[in-house]
């Protein structure tokens, strides 16, 4: 039964210290978290399209289109 016991407690090391552990390792040298962070964007966002109207120019095609 003891067995166990020093199993459990080296599992419970393993989660606690493994991301202590890689924290330290990745956030501790700035240099390194960039490149990280540049090598690794997941987010792309799409280039940025027209603009929509303005309330002015919806008047003034309203405007227009109401004397055609």
């Amino acid at each position: 039964m003891a067995r166990y016991g020093a199993l459990e407690v080296f599992k419970f090391g393993c989660y606690i210290s493994i991301p202590i552990l890689m924290t330290v390792f990745v956030a501790g040298d700035p240099a390194r978290l960039e490149s990280i962070i540049r090598n690794r964007q997941y987010v792309v966002y799409p280039p940025e399209g027209p603009r929509p109207p303005t309330a002015e120019e919806l008047h003034e095609r309203i405007r227009n289109s109401k004397q055609q």
